[in-house]
């Protein structure tokens, strides 16, 4: 009996000294992939990440929550939040006092970021995965020596309509601007994007320095406040367009698709006059504490299985080549996520004055300074202002004449009472 006991507890030891990964395959990763993370000493440190909302996969709707198993494998803790807009994400790196170890600004933010000194230099030898990025992903514009950022998404703008309050398909951003659908309207709620759907309409570039083109843009937004009331939003834009309330909104393509899944009254076009193409990317802030944990959760999120499992949750175009030849991706030659004969535009950083006018012209835009009833006020008060201005002009020209003519009498009664004395 104690022979049997012996060799049972024998067997258990036996047993709990083989790795984990040989008595059970691992649900997402290799033995190497696991012994890579694993090695990297990252055990008991924090990674902090800033994301844009709803862009990873978290684990819902049994998909791979892919901070957690980040988490798994390095046994490094994640703290992971969210911002709306490269606008308030800029801000608050810019305001001091975070501490951020991996951020996914957008192309013409990457820019102004790395004009400002903002972005460390990557150290690619921590980022093997490189090798899975597509070469139109490589020395994008904004990062052209391939030095601050990794690619992470690409896609472009895109108008989002509810067929059920919509009668007919739109090709056009202007529908937007047509009163029928007063209070029907989500729009962007943020500077950048907003003004590239004016600019599109007027013919502008998107990277315009010209202050009155800005100007006229500014008019012409301040023209779709008074006409429809949009409400102005970002995340809030899903619940919103999926409750089937609202006629439009404009968004990011791959965000369509996220919602007609809740809602399939919804569809989408690309209007004629043209859509903004981006690219969002990894990159570590110089306010990181831990730029080898931000390095290996880049590299993370390159792993085919993760890149994979990203692409299918947020419904993007990955640059990752093992996701763009899967044929097996509910993605694989969406028209959406993969558009052809699009008429678009990037953005690239603008010079501080364009950007300080900018943020100006939406303030007011948004407050309704700029509002077709404003200047109507405005042209009232000019128009009263002018009035008041000419009979105070024609008062002083009848009194000049008045006092002109007495002085005349005076003069001519001074002449005659002399001659009279003589």
């Amino acid at each position: 009996m104690k022979k049997c006991i012996l060799f049972f507890v024998m067997f258990c030891v036996l047993l709990c000294s083989f790795p984990v990964s040989v008595l059970a395959d691992d649900a997402y990763f290799t033995d190497e992939q696991i012994e890579y993370y694993k090695n990297l000493g990252l055990q008991g440190t924090t990674v902090n990440v800033y994301n844009w909302g709803e862009y990873i996969s978290d684990g819902s709707e049994d998909s791979m929550d892919v901070v957690s198993e980040f988490e798994r494998l390095t046994g490094a803790k994640v703290n992971y939040t969210n911002f709306e807009s490269n606008e308030n994400m800029y801000s608050k790196l810019s305001g001091g006092g975070v501490s951020y170890d991996v951020i996914v600004p957008s192309d013409y933010m990457i820019d102004k970021l790395i004009e400002e000194d903002m972005l460390l230099p990557l150290d690619y030898d921590n980022i093997p995965n490189m090798k899975y990025i597509s070469e139109d992903a490589l020395n994008l514009p904004f990062d052209p020596q391939q030095i601050y950022s990794v690619c992470y998404n690409i896609g472009t703008t895109v108008l989002i309509y509810n067929t059920a309050l919509v009668d007919e398909k739109p090709d056009s951003w202007s529908v937007i601007w047509d009163e029928q659908y007063r209070g029907k309207v989500l729009m962007f709620n943020n500077p950048r994007d907003s003004f590239a759907i004016a600019q599109a309409l007027l013919g502008y570039d998107f990277n315009t320095t010209n202050e009155q083109e800005w100007a006229d843009c500014a008019k012409l937004l301040a023209r779709q406040k008074d006409n429809v009331n949009p409400v102005y939003v970002m995340d809030e834009v899903f619940n919103l367009m999926e409750s089937g309330e609202y006629a439009f909104a404009t968004y990011y393509a791959g965000d369509y698709l996220l919602m007609v899944e809740n809602n399939e009254d919804l569809d989408y076009c690309f209007p004629q006059e043209g859509v903004n193409f981006f690219y969002d990317a990894f990159c570590v802030p110089t306010c990181s504490q831990n730029k080898r944990g931000g390095e290996a959760f880049i590299n993370f999120m390159h792993e085919p299985q993760v890149a994979f499992e990203n692409a299918e949750f947020i419904f993007y175009r990955s640059p990752n080549i093992t996701v763009e030849e899967n044929e097996e991706s509910s993605l694989y030659q969406s028209e959406v996520i993969y558009p052809n004969d699009i008429k678009s535009q990037t953005f690239i950083n603008l010079p501080q004055n364009i950007t300080e006018l900018e943020n100006n012209l939406w303030t007011q835009v948004k407050s309704g300074k700029l509002s077709a009833a404003n200047e109507q006020d405005n042209i009232k008060i000019y128009t009263e202002c002018g009035v008041i201005g000419a009979v105070a002009v024609v008062i002083i020209i009848i009194k000049m004449v008045s006092n002109s003519q007495k002085k005349k009498e005076q003069d001519l009664s001074d002449i005659y009472g002399n001659q009279q004395l003589l």
